[in-house]
């Protein structure tokens, strides 16, 4: 028996989950986890299911045209837990990379990182996970982003990377490049959003004696810092923390709320619901 993840979205309409059901169950299927959301506000349904079949996925999915052609499903089917390519992104803060590259080497994570970009040479980086990861330091320029852009366009397609993670990469990537990567580019934001934006966040926040700071990640779009947010957290603060307390109290923030974006996408459990995701955590 393997075990698959099936996603999918479309318009909400009597008789889906009965559809997949029956149609898992056609092919002698075992659904072991199942969660469903109707959005009321945009009228869309959406579905994650997991579940053991035995034999290829070819007959499944052959199976599943009918129901596309009924309800006009946009699907994903996965082998649960298969390991997923990942392009990476950083410039000189690398404690969220360091932390993704850990939980990869302990097992925590199911990814097989395929390159490191950085418009910073590797010495500027104080890790020691990157061990044979191919490393591509490409600088950029206001009168070089076109160019950088492209490089790193050509990285991701020859590399098979289904995701870039951007670790603390501090540049703005182009509209065109962002909407490239749509849906699978996630961005880690050293902030609560909304709030706060722009250069130095925590002596923003410090400065306006903020009671609490957080980070969010979310889905790179050419609005800046304005994608569908996949997962926030948050931490108390006092009057006594000074703007080092809170940088070193948001690294930490920062690294667990990527860490769960990415494992959380890497499961097929985010699904990008127009400006905003469902997300079905366990």
């Amino acid at each position: 028996m393997t075990d698959y993840i099936l996603t999918l979205s479309c318009d909400n309409r009597s008789g889906i989950v009965a559809a997949v059901a029956t149609r898992i169950a056609t092919h002698g299927g075992d659904i072991f986890e199942a969660h469903q959301f109707d959005d009321s506000t945009t009228g869309m349904f959406f579905m994650r299911v997991g579940f053991s079949m035995q034999g290829e996925d070819a007959a499944f999915r052959a199976g599943l045209d009918e129901e596309i052609e009924r309800f006009g499903l946009d699907y994903t089917l996965r082998v649960a837990g298969a390991k997923r390519k990942v392009l990476f992104m950083v410039s000189k803060f690398d404690h969220c990379l360091g932390d993704l590259l850990y939980r990869n080497r302990i097992g925590e994570l199911n990814i097989d990182p395929v390159a490191i970009v950085s418009n910073h040479p590797r010495e500027a980086l104080n890790l020691t996970l990157m061990e044979n990861i191919p490393y591509h330091h490409l600088p950029i320029s206001k009168d070089t982003k076109a160019e950088q852009e492209a490089q790193v366009k050509a990285i991701i397609e020859e590399s098979g990377a289904e995701l870039v993670v951007l670790a603390r990469y501090m540049q703005i990537l182009s509209d065109d490049f962002s909407a490239w990567l749509a849906g699978r580019c996630i961005n880690i934001h050293h902030s609560f959003l909304p709030g706060f934006k722009g250069a130095r966040p925590y002596h923003q926040a410090h400065e306006r004696g903020v009671k609490m700071i957080g980070a969010t990640a979310h889905y790179v779009t050419a609005d800046l810092d304005e994608g569908p947010i996949i997962c926030q957290d948050v931490e108390p603060v006092s009057h006594a923390d000074t703007p080092d307390d809170l940088v070193r109290k948001g690294r930490d923030i920062e690294r667990r709320v990527l860490a769960r974006a990415v494992t959380w996408h890497l499961e097929d459990r985010v699904l990008i619901n127009k400006t905003k995701t469902v997300v079905f955590t366990k």
